[in-house]
C-alpha cells in the first residue's frame, strides 16, 4: 500500500488506543478528475488533527469542522459525497465536474488495526471488510490482483505490498534504490553471495538473501507484480539472475551499465536459452535518462521507469548530449 495511507493508519491506531475519538475517510469512488486515488485514507482526530489527504485540502478542511463539532458521524460507517455540482466541485478544490465519495468510519479498539498493522509490518497482503451496517471488522489473507470493492453494505480494502522488487548487489546504490522503493509499496529483496558486500547490509524491512543470483530468482517464483534489477557490474552475478528473470512474468527487468557493456551482456544471453523476445525485455541502461551520477539520482532515475511501466505509460526517449551518463555509466 502506499506509505502515506499506512502511516494514517499508524496514527490512526495510535489514537485510538489512547483514547481519543477518530474518523476515518476511505475514498471508494471518483468521477471526473480527482485528486488522489481510490483506496485513499484521512484520519481526523477529535481535535481537528489530521493525517492523510483524501483532496487538495478543502474536504479535509470542511470534514475537521464535522468531526470537531461531532456531527460528522458517531457510531456506525456512513457515505458522504463531494463536488456533486461544479459549483461545490470548485468550493473543495476539485476540478469542475469532479466528484468524490468516501466511507466515513468511527474507529474503535475493535476496527482490528492493531492487528492490521502487525500483519502489513511482516509484510502479508492483507484484506479489511468492514461490514456498514455493524461496523464490526474482519480481516483476512488477501491476493496482489485483489482491488478495493464496495457494494453498498461491505467495503473491502487491500493493505500491504502489493509489489515487490529483488535487487543484485548490496552495495550503496542498492540501499537508496532499496529505501526509496520501500516508499512506493515495494516488499524490497535483496540478493548478494559476496561476503564483503553482504556484511554491511543493515536496512531494516528489506531481506538480504546470500544464495546464488539464479537460485535466489527461481525460488521467489516472479508473477507480473514483481521487478528485478541487477546492480553489481558483475556478469557472474547479473547475468545469473537475469537469465532466470528475463524467463519471468516480471514486469520490469533492469540491468546497470553503458550501452557498449549492456549490448556485450545481450550477446552472451542470446547463447543460453532465452529467446530474443525474452531478451528484448531487459531495460539496460537501466532508468530513465535524466543524466543521473550520483546514486540517489541513478535510484530516481530506476525507480522512475519502473513507476512508468507499472501504470502503463510510455516514456519517449529523452533528448541528451553525446557520451550522456545514464545511471551512472558514461554510453
Amino acid at each position: 500500500m502506499d506509505s502515506v495511507d499506512l502511516q494514517v493508519l499508524r496514527s490512526a491506531r495510535d489514537w485510538v488506543n489512547a483514547g481519543r475519538r477518530v474518523v476515518m475517510a476511505t475514498v471508494i469512488r471518483t468521477w471526473g478528475s480527482a485528486p488522489r486515488p481510490i483506496g485513499a485514507l484521512t484520519a481526523i482526530r477529535d481535535d481537528g488533527v489530521v493525517v492523510g489527504s483524501v483532496s487538495g485540502g478543502c474536504i479535509e478542511d470542511d470534514m475537521i469542522l464535522q468531526v470537531r463539532s461531532g456531527e460528522l458521524v458517531q457510531d456506525k460507517p456512513a457515505t458522504t459525497k463531494y463536488g456533486v455540482s461544479a459549483d461545490e466541485a470548485k468550493r473543495f478544490g476539485l476540478p469542475c465536474g469532479g466528484t468524490l465519495e468516501l466511507v466515513l468510519e468511527p474507529l474503535t479498539k475493535e476496527s482490528g488495526l492493531d492487528e492490521l498493522l502487525t500483519r502489513v509490518e511482516r509484510h502479508e497482503l492483507v484484506m479489511r471488510r468492514l461490514d456498514m451496517k455493524s461496523g464490526r471488522v474482519a480481516i483476512g489473507p488477501a491476493q496482489p490482483t485483489d482491488l478495493l470493492t464496495y457494494d453498498g453494505r461491505t467495503l473491502a480494502t487491500v493493505h500491504g505490498p502489493r509489489w515487490r522488487l529483488l535487487i543484485i548487489g548490496a552495495g550503496q546504490l542498492s540501499t537508496f534504490l532499496a529505501q526509496m522503493a520501500q516508499g512506493l509499496d515495494y516488499q524490497v529483496t535483496v540478493c548478494d553471495p559476496r561476503e564483503e558486500y553482504a556484511e554491511g547490509w543493515n536496512l531494516p524491512g528489506a531481506e538480504l538473501k546470500r544464495g546464488m543470483p539464479d537460485d535466489v530468482v527461481t525460488g521467489m517464483n516472479l508473477d507480473g507484480h514483481c521487478a528485478v534489477v541487477t546492480l553489481t557490474h558483475d556478469p557472474k552475478l547479473d547475468d545469473m539472475a537475469l537469465l532466470e528473470a528475463l524467463k519471468s512474468p516480471a514486469f520490469y527487468v533492469g540491468a546497470i551499465g553503458s550501452r557498449k557493456n549492456n549490448d556485450a551482456r545481450r550477446k552472451r544471453l542470446a547463447e543460453f536459452d532465452l529467446s530474443q523476445a525474452e531478451i528484448a525485455r531487459l531495460h539496460g541502461p537501466v532508468g530513465l535518462k535524466l543524466g543521473a551520477k550520483t546514486p540517489p539520482e541513478i535510484a530516481i532515475a530506476i525507480l522512475a521507469e519502473m513507476t512508468a511501466l507499472r501504470n502503463g505509460v510510455t516514456v519517449p526517449e529523452l533528448l541528451e548530449p553525446e557520451k550522456a551518463t545514464i545511471a551512472g555509466c558514461v554510453t
